[in-house]
């Protein structure tokens, strides 16, 4: 296990950062061709990514074969307006993301029997991610009592197995470890303890075990019909590190003159205790169907994330000092989503295929649990890609455009401090590119 962990945190340390490219936190991007045909692969998963989105297609390889790719993404940040339950309540309010450059890591490995009937291999990838920081930090972010920065970082590796039952059912299984990584800041703010109590910052790692399996049935020499499904993930973050700089040294009324430093930390300036958080990370389900035509292929996927396991987000403290370090359990009652995808593929010769793709990815997050570690909305995502062929090394990429839609949000709860009510937009929107090189022994 221990191995295990070492090898999952360096590759997250070098390659990733985090955020969200499906609605919520969900980051499909595991492979470039499937990128470009707009992640609708379920029924077609002929490249050593089959393993993320549908192990039973590694039946259709031959041989070994390595793949790896990155994604790299720019994502701009939105710009919020209206009202938060900090400083002058009801004043209106503007605060902007921060523009972020970062990358996605996949990694492959296949071996197919010579008589095609049995195929193995282990994935390398990172399925869900969450990153989120505002220009204002600390002190001045309008959102400092709720979030300043959040940065969730998941790596899985995923020992796979597949079984041609005949020539037309394919089965694939898989055993799924993840190891996950989680940042917190914020600055907790109450006008009767002297306005910004501390600045607070949490960093916890942690495991978790899941399962996939999938299904290939060639329905007809041009149909093939694909399904998948991949558990949940409880991920439990133990033992992190909680550190409370900035601690509020002014005297004020409501603890009888002295301050939150001198009545709660003993006069100290900074704190530092543990703490520990569980991350219920959802199942997923796809069902696809493909049809080839000559030279086209015609792809379509209805992908569900069911979100509804992701109902609260508990975080506890070994130390508490009530009521300004006391353990939480924020609500967030996702609900489950389904995105439909769509893609195609063209091969104008041998060596060279393009690819065009679209989804549209609804958003699982309930207006009345928005927060700002996750301001989500309705979003359109357009992929165009290309695959080349040059001996035993094939080089797929794709380019992704994410266009996210503006949302006005109304549940700002002055008692609790918590929500806003304004709107979110403003450009917000991504662009991602996406390569992968493969090689076949």
């Amino acid at each position: 296990m221990r191995g295990w962990k070492m090898v999952s945190g360096l590759l997250v340390l070098l390659f990733t950062a985090s955020t969200s490219f499906a609605a919520g936190f969900r980051l499909p991007e595991a492979g470039a061709k499937a990128m470009g045909m707009g992640f609708a692969f379920t029924a077609q998963a002929d490249d050593p990514s089959a393993i993320y989105f549908n192990p039973a297609g590694l039946t259709q390889l031959t041989g070994q074969n390595v793949m790896l790719g990155l994604t790299y993404v720019k994502e701009n940040g939105a710009e919020y307006n209206g009202t938060t339950p900090v400083d002058a309540i009801a004043a209106q309010k503007s605060e902007t993301q921060k523009t972020l450059n970062f990358y996605i890591p996949n990694a492959y490995y296949t071996y197919t029997t010579k008589d095609g009937y049995i195929s193995y291999g282990v994935g390398i990838f990172s399925p869900f991610g969450l990153g989120q920081e505002y220009n204002n930090e600390n002190n001045d972010s309008i959102f400092r009592n709720q979030i300043t920065k959040i940065d969730l970082k998941t790596i899985v590796v995923n020992p796979t197995i597949a079984f041609k039952v005949n020539d037309v059912l394919s089965l694939g299984f898989g055993i799924d470890y993840m190891w996950g990584q989680a940042k917190l800041a914020k600055t907790p703010w109450n006008p009767n303890l002297g306005g910004n109590i501390y600045n607070l910052d949490l960093k916890a790692d942690g495991d978790a075990w899941g399962y996939n399996f999938g299904v290939l049935l060639k329905a007809t020499e041009n149909l093939r019909i694909g399904a998948n499904y991949r558990s949940a993930f409880n991920l439990e973050l133990k033992d992190g590190d909680v550190t409370l700089a900035n601690i509020n040294s002014t005297g004020v009324p409501a603890l009888g003159g002295g301050s939150v430093s001198q009545v709660f930390f003993g006069g100290k300036s900074s704190f530092s205790t543990n703490g520990n958080a569980t991350i219920y990370l959802p199942a997923t389900f796809a069902l696809g169907a493909s049809y080839t035509m000559g030279k086209l292929t015609m792809n379509a996927d209805a992908d569900w994330t069911f979100w509804h396991s992701f109902a609260s987000l508990p975080i506890s403290f070994q130390a508490h000092r009530p009521p300004v370090l006391v353990d939480s359990n924020a609500p967030k009652e996702w609900k489950d989503v389904c995105a439909v995808r769509l893609g195609a593929e063209y091969r104008v010769i041998d060596p060279l295929s393009l690819r065009a793709g679209f989804v549209y990815d609804p958003s699982p997050v309930p207006a009345g649990t928005m927060g700002p570690e996750l301001p989500d909305a309705n979003r359109r995502n357009y992929m165009v890609g290309a695959g080349y062929k040059i001996g035993p090394v094939t080089i797929d990429g794709a380019f992704m455009y994410i266009d996210k839609f503006d949302r006005k949000v109304n549940n700002q709860n002055n008692a609790t401090l918590t929500g806003f009510n304004g709107t979110w937009g403003g450009g917000e929107n991504a662009w991602l590119a996406s390569l992968d090189v493969g090689y076949k022994f």
